[in-house]
């Protein structure tokens, strides 16, 4: 069953409105002139030092997978939209109670994500775990509703570092929707890896805005492969989330005026009132995000997926 939830058409698939991406930073030896005066020992070792410390500062913790959202072709200078995020805001969409979570359940009026039709293949990382896609942009008041709910249900899975605060854009319907930004941040779990794409900041260029990120080949051909019929009825839109080729959520699962006018810390001061509408719209589709991705986990871990709503989603999901 197609998400019959409005999506925004990407910006980024109109060529007038996506610069080319930046060219590489020129050689480093031919940028530093000293380099050749340099004897063929000095330079080994300069060469050996910066691997090192190359390989030292991108060195994950120990058992788990860490990725990193600056994955992808990167585009664009300057300001991308994002300021550091208020204090506390994390802490609260990530310490939702169960209590909470239970009472909301899965509210009416949601749109459910929609199973991909046959038997897939799962869709795994390098290292063989399930892989959450996910590709929206900044810019986007849908992509920024929806990043609440997915940093509240993949938070149950693993933690963010990193992560920004941002807003949709100022000229674009449900202006200025406060939300976080992907772009920059680390994601760790031990259950699944999650693959964020911004392709565009809030700041406008040109016809539309300026460029972030670019999906890598394979990216694009499971966006091109799915953002289309039956699975959406707007082909193209984002925000886009595939979980494990298994499931997809097109277009934001909740309308977005809900969170129109509140700060980053109002919304997340509601997060554990389960009878305000921004509970009801979060945490119910924090939920159905939880269920989804515990059909390709497993059902892993246990404390997460082996409760009587996330059950209850997962049978919903199933019809």
């Amino acid at each position: 069953m197609p998400n019959t939830q409005k999506g925004r058409p990407r910006a980024a698939s109109d060529a007038r409105t996506r610069r080319q991406p930046a060219p590489p930073p020129p050689n480093f030896f031919k940028r530093h002139p000293w380099v050749a005066k340099l004897s063929p020992i000095a330079l080994v070792v300069v060469v050996l030092v910066t691997l090192i410390a190359v390989k030292v500062t991108n060195s994950p913790a120990a058992g788990l997978s860490s990725t990193t959202s600056t994955s992808g072709q990167q585009a664009g200078s300057g300001d991308d939209g994002t300021t550091a995020l208020p204090a506390g805001v994390l802490s609260e969409v990530t310490s939702v109670s169960a209590s909470t979570l239970a009472s909301v359940g899965q509210p009416s009026g949601l749109a459910l994500p929609s199973k991909v039709a046959g038997s897939p293949s799962l869709l795994t990382g390098s290292d063989g775990k399930p892989e959450i896609l996910y590709i929206g942009a900044e810019y986007c008041p849908f992509c920024a509703a929806e990043r609440w709910a997915m940093v509240e249900a993949l938070s149950r899975f693993g933690s963010f570092t990193g992560l920004a605060a941002t807003h949709s854009s100022d000229t674009d319907e449900y202006p200025g929707t406060q939300t976080f930004s992907f772009y920059g941040s680390t994601y760790s779990s031990p259950y699944l890896d999650f693959v964020p794409v911004e392709e565009e900041t809030n700041q406008p260029s040109g016809d539309g805005y300026t460029v972030l990120q670019a999906p890598t080949a394979s990216e694009q051909a499971t966006l091109t492969k799915y953002d289309t019929s039956p699975y959406t009825d707007d082909p193209g839109s984002i925000p886009f989330i595939d979980v494990g080729d298994h499931y997809l959520q097109i277009g934001a699962s909740y309308n977005p005026q809900i969170l129109q006018g509140l700060s980053m810390q109002q919304i997340a001061a509601q997060l554990d009132h389960p009878s305000s509408a921004v509970a009801q719209a979060i945490d119910g589709t924090a939920n159905e995000i939880t269920a989804a991705i515990c059909t390709v986990t497993g059902n892993q871990p246990a404390s997460v997926c082996d409760t009587p709503t996330i059950n209850a989603i997962v049978h919903n999901l199933e019809q």
